[in-house]
């Protein structure tokens, strides 16, 4: 027995060879709806635009505005410096700059991800009738195939009934047979 190397390739001729696994597209029935824009579009500003409305939720982007306003107050309390005074009316406008940036950002957002469930949702919708469809098409032809064997059943009922009774009568006819041709050789005169 000898040593396998290690660039040499080791097969167990016992072990069972395991059946390629075909490469299945989840997505197939979605495929159909990718042609469907967005009412935005696929352009680049909608998709940054899109990208920064859902960094607007993120706990990084409220920690992060958390600490520029408490530096922000901080700085401005502490007497280090004063750009904004108590009132805080530069902090107050840079908030409603913000939101009035945010609000269509958010929108535009929602409005894309809806579009998106709806085409999902379409190509579900299809996929299901599909599989309807083609269960109904397999009950119909295991409905056929039961038709079908339950015929074949009845023939063959038929044709061992025949059979039986051919072979009764060839039995009866070898019996005459046997007993006449018995009765004559028994019988020479």
């Amino acid at each position: 027995m000898t040593a396998a190397t290690p660039d040499a390739p080791v097969s167990d001729p016992v072990a069972p060879i395991a059946p390629k696994k075909a490469h299945v597209d989840h997505l197939r029935f979605h495929k159909q709806h990718a042609h469907l824009s967005t009412t935005f579009g696929n352009d680049s500003f909608a998709l940054k635009a899109e990208a920064f409305a859902r960094f607007f939720g993120t706990p990084m982007f409220l920690g992060g505005q958390t600490l520029i306003v408490v530096l922000w107050i901080g700085v401005n309390l502490s007497g280090f410096t004063q750009f904004d005074v108590y009132p805080f009316i530069l902090l107050n406008l840079a908030f409603s700059l913000q939101a009035a940036y945010a609000a269509p950002l958010i929108l535009l957002a929602q409005t894309r991800q809806a579009a998106r469930d709806k085409a999902h949702a379409d190509a579900d919708a299809q996929h299901r009738e599909a599989l309807a469809l083609a269960n109904e098409q397999r009950m119909a032809m295991a409905a056929q195939s039961s038709a079908q064997m339950l015929q074949l059943l009845e023939q063959n009922t038929r044709l061992t009934e025949m059979t039986k009774a051919l072979t009764e009568r060839v039995e009866t006819l070898t019996v005459e047979m046997h007993g006449h041709f018995v009765k004559k050789k028994v019988d020479p005169v």
